[in-house]
């Protein structure tokens, strides 16, 4: 494995209009992300008014906020599928309807069912929103900004559950019958709006390339690449990803591919039921660094972080709600600093330095919680402050790398044919991990302690750490086109042979299309 000290050299963005536009692209769509963070932010709170209006019981209370993760596993699959065909962007669109609709059956719901039923519908639009973000991010992205604007998706997540908690506080003095509806049915209000932004975004030059539209690919690689030169050889990048000769030019070509029938069941031969070691590779790194971004507890912490507080001896709702923002503020700000280092310092450090920060906080946390439950009556100082210290600690570390990366990473290392799948995949293994989390963290925690659950978190990070180590490749200032040389061959042997025969050739014409764009 490479050390850090053979990573490329990194590319400092420029500060141009080009990045400028990439860089707005990648906030409209990121922003999907604030329909999860709003979710897990408005109800932490409309949960305690949603069992008091609907008595309904403590279990009920889980299930309806960890549902939606499983239900965004339906979105996440289709997104992939949809995405190919109707285009990234309309995606983002559709994500965001499913979503307002969603937010409205819950906000005039009359009962438990119809509640579960909004739940339903908005998890679909979640799983959609979660896949699409950073796949249309890294695709517009230029390799010298790609880590820093595909890391947005996780600052906006949480950024809607900041904007959760204000909803609670804003509307939490109205009527019991009232409250938690308007808490939930706000959130179609963020979707309406970013539906309407999306449409100004242009369409991804990478699914463009696909359907054979050369001339609108062009227009957006020249909005959002560094230079002319770079614009040349990332649409010779894609166009050789897509299997069109890049000697054929015009504004609309043919692109040769099967049937559609055909052309999904060879994508699902390649990734799942037939990958070569190289696909195996990176299908794994895809989907085992979303498993481990949940697996190691973090919506434990986020979901459960007043339970956490009290459970370490805080007590009074004024010093339980002050800790948990605090919890929330410093997430958000080592989010932000992460994001101006993925491209200076690599992937592969702060991972596994993040990684290696949360084993820590975590077995710290889990000492303190332990050696404070084993003196109920005692208020023991240094335990607390240890539980508090770690808790921050554990969000920043997690913030500054696992949290963002897990998106980035992810969606840069698939091929273009395979890539929605694959996303979807990760995202869809990403969301039923926090399902699992979220929907048994508070009965683990009764069977084993609470300080026993939070070891086994750090035993997890432990394998995560290993994983990390021995198996993920860096990826910074590489481009999309690039990435399976780090990870081998891709090509089927049949394929392999193909693409010995026509390398020499498509060589010289990308070395001819990038010359001619030098020099216009």
């Amino acid at each position: 494995m490479d050390s850090a000290a053979a990573l490329p050299p990194a590319v400092e963005p420029k500060k141009t209009g080009n990045v400028k536009f990439a860089f707005a692209c990648a906030i409209l769509a990121s922003m999907t992300s604030i329909l999860l963070g709003y979710d897990i932010g408005v109800m932490s709170g409309a949960s305690l008014y949603i069992q008091k209006d609907l008595k309904i019981s403590d279990e009920q209370v889980e299930v309806l906020v960890g549902i939606l993760n499983v239900y965004s596993l339906i979105g996440s699959f289709a997104a992939g599928r949809t995405s190919d065909w109707i285009g990234r962007r309309f995606t983002i669109v559709f994500a965001a309807v499913i979503f307002f609709v969603g937010a409205l059956i819950m906000g005039f719901s009359a009962n438990f069912v119809m509640l579960m039923f909004g739940r339903f519908v908005a998890g679909i639009g979640v799983g959609y929103a979660l896949m699409i973000a950073p796949v249309y991010t890294a695709e517009v992205s230029p390799a010298s900004s790609r880590g820093f604007l595909t890391s947005f998706p996780e600052v906006f997540i949480n950024f809607g559950i900041l904007l959760g908690y204000v909803s609670n506080y804003a509307f939490s003095r109205l009527s019991l019958l009232l409250g938690w509806r308007v808490m939930l049915g706000i959130g179609a209000a963020p979707s309406v709006l970013l539906g309407f932004m999306v449409l100004g975004m242009p369409e991804s030059p990478r699914w463009l390339v696909m359907k054979g539209r050369l001339a609108d690919a062009k227009v957006v690689l020249a909005k959002t690449s560094d230079t002319a030169e770079e614009a040349a050889e990332r649409l010779a990048d894609i166009k050789t990803a897509a299997g069109i000769p890049l000697d054929l030019d015009g504004d609309v070509v043919a692109v040769p591919k099967t049937k559609g029938s055909s052309q999904e069941k060879r994508v699902w031969k390649e990734l799942i039921f037939s990958p070569t070691p190289a696909m195996r590779h990176i299908l794994i790194s895809g989907i085992g660094i979303h498993f481990f971004q949940q697996a190691s507890g973090i919506d434990a912490v986020v979901l459960y972080s007043p339970r956490v507080f009290k459970s370490a001896g805080i007590t009074g709702d004024n010093r339980l709600l002050g800790t948990t923002v605090a919890v929330g503020a410093t997430k958000t700000v080592f989010i932000l600093v992460a994001t101006f280092l993925l491209d200076r310092i690599g992937r592969r450090p702060l991972l596994l330095t993040s990684t290696g920060g949360m084993i820590v906080s975590l077995a710290g946390l889990a000492a303190g919680l332990t050696v404070v439950s084993k003196h109920p009556d005692e208020k023991i100082t240094w335990a607390i402050v240890l539980c508090i210290f770690c808790i921050m600690a554990y969000v920043a570390f997690f913030s500054i790398g696992l949290g963002p990366i897990t998106w980035v990473y992810s969606s840069e290392i698939f091929p273009l044919h395979v890539r929605a799948l694959g996303c979807s995949l990760g995202v869809a293994l990403n969301r039923l991990t926090s399902g699992v989390i979220s929907m048994t963290f508070l009965s683990l925690s009764k069977a084993i302690t609470i300080g026993g659950a939070f070891f086994l978190f750090a035993g997890i990070a432990s394998l995560a750490w290993v994983f990390f180590f021995t198996y993920l490749p860096e990826t910074r200032g590489h481009t999309l086109e690039d990435m399976s040389q780090l990870f081998g061959s891709t090509a089927t042997h049949k394929q392999a042979g193909a693409t010995a025969e026509a390398a020499d050739d498509d060589a010289a014409a990308k070395d001819k299309k990038v010359e001619m764009a030098a020099t216009n």
